[in-house]
């Protein structure tokens, strides 16, 4: 392949983008088996696959925007905020660190192998066309959403990936190039 044309890989990590707003438009199931698949073959040192994702559509939204407002202890319209902020996408995957008992591999390396999951899993819902967006928040390691998850005391929370379809106006503009040396540094 030429040096100028970059690989399907490079293209699809370069033209990713972070969408705030979605449609009502999720992939099914039946479309997010084969993705998964895919994100499961991330580097995992051990083969320990320390990680699972939740699949939340419909109540199960509602039960978490419930979970995020009493993990916040807010009333009124700010304890709506939160109630309502699940529901901003009709799939949200929740992307969960599954520590595994390993004299070779700690927690920590764990919890990269489940967040380069996420990670994976996000580049390809976008190469296939759904606007995806990693989110977190103050209160996404709470006692409630924890139990809303139902997490054991071996998992930890990283975030949810909230997926939808593009709106047609919601287009991020291009990200300005970053000085590669100005990250990459030599001994």
């Amino acid at each position: 392949m030429p040096a100028d044309t970059p690989s399907p890989l490079a293209a699809a990590v370069s033209t990713r983008r972070s969408y705030s707003r979605v449609t009502a438009d999720a992939p099914s199931r039946a479309e997010l088996m084969p993705l998964v698949a895919l994100a499961a073959q991330v580097a995992d040192h051990g083969a320990l696959r320390p990680w699972r994702l939740i699949e939340l559509r419909g109540e199960a939204r509602e039960r978490l925007g419930e979970a995020l407002a009493a993990a916040s202890g807010h009333t009124g319209m700010d304890r709506a905020r939160l109630v309502a902020k699940p529901l901003r996408a009709e799939l949200l995957i929740a992307v969960v660190a599954c520590r595994r008992d390993s004299a070779k591999v700690a927690d920590w390396e764990q919890d990269v192998a489940a967040a380069g999951v996420g990670h994976a899993l996000s580049l390809l819902l976008d190469d296939a066309g759904w606007g995806v967006m990693w989110r977190t928040g103050p209160h996404t390691r709470s006692a409630a959403v924890r139990e809303m998850h139902d997490l054991s005391a071996t998992e930890e929370l990283l975030g949810w990936l909230y997926v939808g379809g593009i709106p047609d106006d919601a287009r991020p503009a291009p990200r300005p190039p970053l000085a590669p040396e100005d990250f990459l540094t030599a001994l």
